[in-house]
């Protein structure tokens, strides 16, 4: 239920996009993540209108080095056996680019390793996190806190995993979240239930597009 602890404030919100990279997005590639690829246009009308209006884009990546050293468990053998996952500075690796913004810097790998956080573009950044988690070892509550965001649009790739226990942990940091249920995939109606219960607010595409401009925040 929306109160006013858990209703959004879009003047002060940030769009997460979570792994939407070639090596899991596109149809026929090594990892695909079905379904993704079919989310895509409505992930690229909210990151469009979040260009126009100026507001926070946060990418968040996996990158998996050829010696698995940085792998989940669960994927590891896969990797080490010489399965080529979003290895860095690959083009699996990259931003699927239907969302990727208007000459984008190139992603350096080798500094989102170490934790930096990336400007590619205007307002719009990137961030390799470890495992599924998106705050997980990684800058990204310091960096949000310091921009005085206290509100994340979830959207992106495979809901079961990376999206649902990178809301999780917003939730655990008192961080207002919307899940917009048609800009991720994965989706099923008992994990939207169970957000909910959390204080998660579900949102269309449509209607977050519709709240952007009824805030007029131009």
């Amino acid at each position: 239920m929306m109160d006013k602890y858990t209703k959004p404030n879009f003047y002060k919100c940030a769009v997460i996009t979570i792994d939407t990279q070639n090596d899991f997005s596109l149809p026929g590639a090594i990892a695909e993540i079905q379904g993704t690829n079919e989310v895509l246009p409505q992930m690229k009308v909210i990151l469009e209108a979040s260009r126009r209006k100026q507001i926070p884009i946060i990418h968040v990546i996996r990158l998996y080095k050829e010696d698995g050293s940085n792998v989940d468990m669960c994927r590891r053998e896969m990797v080490e056996s010489g399965a080529e996952i979003v290895r860095p500075c690959s083009t699996g690796a990259d931003l699927v680019g239907s969302i990727k913004p208007t000459h984008a810097k190139n992603l350096n790998c080798e500094e989102l390793l170490k934790g930096t956080i990336q400007l590619i573009a205007n307002s719009e950044w990137a961030i390799y996190k470890p495992r599924w988690g998106a705050f997980y070892q990684t800058n990204l509550e310091k960096f949000l806190r310091e921009k005085e965001i206290d509100t994340l649009i979830f959207i992106g790739c495979n809901f079961p995993n990376c999206p649902r226990t990178s809301i999780y942990q917003a939730s655990e940091r008192d961080f207002k979240v919307v899940m917009v249920e048609d800009a991720i995939s994965g989706i099923y109606r008992k994990g939207i239930d169970e957000v909910m219960n959390i204080g998660v607010n579900i949102y269309t595409t449509d209607q977050l597009i519709l709240n952007f401009s009824n805030e007029n925040l131009e």
